[in-house]
């Protein structure tokens, strides 16, 4: 009876959170004190990346990085950057939807600690929070899926594929 658990065992797919954890974290207030005199309303860029890979045999490191650049004019007013992760286990997956599970599921469990973050640190530097937008990682990932695509196609062609990076 134990070979028959051992054998559904074996080929049972797993999905497991091993663990998430905030890898880097920086802020600069380059300007300070004499930016927090301005009256003007800052300008907010915001960048994700999202960056995934084997850690070992059916361990993946999945992180969304955040960037946000705050500022007054041509003078930055603080500069936030953020990179939480999440260490899955991941077994007995198809290989087809092995990359949707790292490129879709996998960052939406990682981005509200990300947000929380980023959110906590304003806070505690003396600034309002910024709230970062809720994430449509499935669209982002179908995408990028288009955009690979379109660049292998292009790369038989006339060689003028578009080159993105998205750590």
């Amino acid at each position: 009876m134990a070979t028959n658990d051992t054998a559904s065992d074996a080929s049972t797919p797993v999905f497991q959170i091993q663990r998430i954890y905030l890898k880097d974290l920086s802020l600069e207030q380059p300007n300070s004190p004499q930016i927090l005199l301005e009256q003007a309303q800052p300008q907010v860029d915001i960048n994700l990346g999202l960056a995934a890979g084997p850690v070992a045999d059916g361990l993946y490191e999945v992180s969304v990085t955040a960037t946000v650049t705050t500022k007054v004019g041509e003078k930055t007013l603080f500069l936030v950057e953020a990179k939480q992760a999440g260490l899955f286990e991941l077994r007995n997956i198809p290989q087809e939807q092995l990359q949707p599970i790292i490129g879709i599921a996998c960052p939406q469990i990682v981005y509200p600690y990300l947000r929380a973050t980023v959110s906590d640190i304003c806070t505690r530097a003396g600034f309002p929070p910024v709230l970062l937008a809720e994430v449509n990682f499935q669209a982002m990932y179908e995408a990028q899926q288009q955009q690979a695509q379109a660049q292998s196609q292009g790369a038989s062609g006339n060689g003028s594929a578009i080159i993105t990076s998205v750590n």
